[in-house]
Formats: structure tokens, C-alpha cells, sequence
């Protein structure tokens, strides 16, 4: 996929900044060196796992640090690419060495395409399980997070959006985009009614 993978930084219960990785350094950066108070998250807005950033140093150490350059793994670091094992039989790797563009690229359109076609309710599943993350991080202690965790995965929109009601509103709002992604997911994945 293109799309670049954005985050979404909290301080206390309050949205401090999201984007991109560079975008969202500016300003976490510029909070750091304010020395304001307060406890920092930040969070993958797609899995919803948290993630941190060394603040140190001047910003172009910051971005170098969090950029995929910065690692010193094997890889096409430019691209953002990882090198991992890979186990597979000798009829795959066959199958893989005649692939046009090399076995890497093979591998890649493949995982893309699985992707695409991902059944909607799986992607709800993915996308829940993100919002329970941030849940747990930054609503674990609020009252109604029990009730709430157990609406989101019983796919009960309206009784989640009861129960975060008093929640700090920028929590409310960016769980709430998770939830409603998932509901979106799931109508999309539901079977037509049959006709008359």
C-alpha cells in the first residue's frame, strides 16, 4: 500500500497532533523543548499500539532516529523495507524465482493483494482490536470502560457511544472514528436481504 502510516499523539486526554511521522515530530519536538508538563502518548492509528520517539536532541536528529534510513537492519532502507527469514518449500521459492521484478517483489504484490481482499469482517475485527488498544492506554481507568470494551466488541455502536459519553473528548472523538469504521466494515461484509 502507499498510504503513509499516520499517528496520533495524546498529552494527558488531550490531541496534541497527528500525521505522518515528520508532520507529527514537529510538534512533538516543539512540545518537548517547551518542557511543558504533562504525559505523552502516542498511538499507530492503525493498530492502535503505542509508540514512543527519543525527543532528544535537535529535530533533525529526532527525524533522523524515527526514519526508516535511521535503521541499521539489512533491507532497502530508502523504501522502508525490512529483511526478515523466510521459510518456504522448494516448489514456492520455484514458483517465486520465476515472478517478474524478483522474489521480494513477488512477495509484496501478493501480500498487497491478500489485502485488498481481506473480508471486511476480518478489517472490522483488526480495527476493533485497535480501538481496544488506545482503549486500554488512555480510557483503562475512566468510568464506563469495562461496559464500553464489552459494546465494542459486541458491535454495539450505540450502547459504546453511551457509555464513553463522559469521557475527555478527544479520547471520545478518536476512538469513536475506530468504532465507526468497524461498523462500517461489518454493514459492508453483511449479506443482502434476500429479495421479494
Amino acid at each position: 500500500m502507499s498510504e503513509e502510516r499516520t499517528y496520533t499523539a495524546f498529552v494527558d486526554n488531550n490531541r496534541l497532533a497527528a500525521g505522518p511521522v515528520p508532520q507529527l515530530l514537529l510538534h512533538l519536538k516543539a512540545w518537548a523543548d517547551r518542557d511543558a508538563p504533562g504525559r505523552l502518548l502516542v498511538f499507530d492509528d492503525e493498530s492502535g499500539r503505542q509508540v514512543e520517539f527519543d525527543l532528544s536532541g535537535s529535530l533533525e536528529e529526532v527525524v533522523a532516529r524515527a526514519t526508516p534510513s535511521a535503521l541499521v537492519k539489512p533491507g532497502r532502507p530508502r523504501l522502508g523495507v525490512t529483511s526478515r527469514e523466510v521459510s518456504l518449500l522448494p516448489r514456492h521459492w520455484e514458483w517465486l524465482e520465476a515472478q517478474p521484478n524478483g522474489i521480494s517483489a513477488a512477495l509484496r504484490r501478493l501480500v498487497d493483494e491478500a489485502r485488498k481482499h481481506e473480508p471486511a469482517k476480518q478489517r472490522a475485527r483488526a480495527v476493533r482490536d485497535a480501538a481496544s488498544r488506545f482503549m486500554t492506554a488512555m480510557a483503562g481507568d475512566l468510568p464506563g470502560y469495562e461496559e464500553a470494551s464489552r459494546a465494542l466488541f459486541a458491535a454495539d455502536e450505540p450502547g459504546f457511544v453511551r457509555h464513553v459519553r463522559g469521557w475527555p473528548a478527544d479520547i471520545r472523538k478518536h476512538v469513536l472514528t475506530w468504532v465507526r469504521e468497524a461498523t462500517r466494515l461489518e454493514n459492508e461484509a453483511a449479506p443482502e436481504p434476500p429479495g421479494e
